[in-house]
């Protein structure tokens, strides 16, 4: 018991450093900023939950968690759907690597040349709009319409699909090609070995992805900014908008109560997801 216990203590000094960073980094700003959720924007009186009440009735609130809620329930299905079948197509492929490099490249380009490209295609002058004009059918500014919102949800899903193949690839080499012979000689076919092994061993990974997918959903803001700036059509209008705005003007109050509330949100998605995933 004793030499555990060393163990133990010597495990604790060799986290410490990332315990202190992480503390410092993250968690005390955090506890200020629970603490700037009761008090007033300016002269931090305490205030009670009229920073929360304020918040759940602004218009703006309402509309960002809207389009943010849809957006995540939108890409997430689409884009573990779509890695899931890229992966396994690409799994026992020979070209398997060249195709997952080039799926991997949207995410080596920087926001700024993903916001150009968007531009390029999607804008008054852009060239699919140029190309519907010519066939008459085309809009002033795509970005500026509905549409805006199917543009940024292929977008998510073009920027994320190859790390969830990565993710989905990195499970299924884990799967032992043993019991795909097995199931063979018991004359099991393609599509029943993917439903009896290939998905039932994927659960673990399937839990990964899908929590690493709604983070990332929520990290759409640069390239809709960089294209639409601070006010873009309604549809995009998602919560980052929201805190950049509130923060500009200095309402740190509700940008603080806004954040508890996420925050809140978030941990509480994941620990279900946790929760389903466990009882599984």
């Amino acid at each position: 018991m004793k030499i555990r216990g060393r163990k133990d203590f010597r495990g604790l000094l060799w986290i410490l450093p990332s315990l202190l960073g992480v503390s410092v980094l993250y968690l005390l700003p955090y506890l200020d900023v629970f603490r700037r959720s009761f008090t007033g924007a300016v002269e931090e009186q305490f205030t009670g939950l009229d920073n929360y009440r304020n918040v759940l009735g602004n218009t703006a609130f309402l509309l960002a968690v809207k389009n943010t809620f849809l957006f995540t329930l939108v890409c997430i299905p689409i884009l573990i759907s779509a890695a899931l079948l890229c992966a396994v197509l690409l799994f026992g492929s020979k070209y398997g690597g060249i195709l997952k490099s080039a799926f991997l490249m949207p995410m080596a380009l920087p926001a700024v040349s993903v916001a150009l490209l968007w531009r390029l295609l999607f804008h008054s002058q852009g060239l699919v709009n140029q190309w519907l004009v010519w066939f008459g059918t085309g809009e002033s500014d795509w970005m500026n319409t509905g549409k805006a919102f199917w543009i940024l949800v292929a977008g998510y899903i073009w920027k994320n699909l190859g790390y969830d193949i990565i993710l989905w690839m990195a499970g299924l080499s884990g799967i032992s090609e043993s019991i795909y012979e097995a199931a063979r000689v018991d004359g099991a076919g393609g599509w029943q070995c993917f439903l009896r092994i290939t998905l039932p061993n994927l659960k673990s990974s399937l839990y990964t992805i899908t929590v690493l997918s709604f983070l990332n959903s929520f990290k759409v803001f640069r390239e809709v900014y960089l294209v639409a700036g601070d006010y873009p059509h309604e549809s995009i209008y998602m919560m980052q908008h929201l805190f950049n705005n509130w923060f500009q003007s200095f309402s740190f109050d509700k940008l603080s109560a806004a954040a508890v509330m996420e925050g809140g949100v978030l941990l509480l998605v994941i620990l279900l997801l946790q929760k389903i995933w466990r009882t599984d």
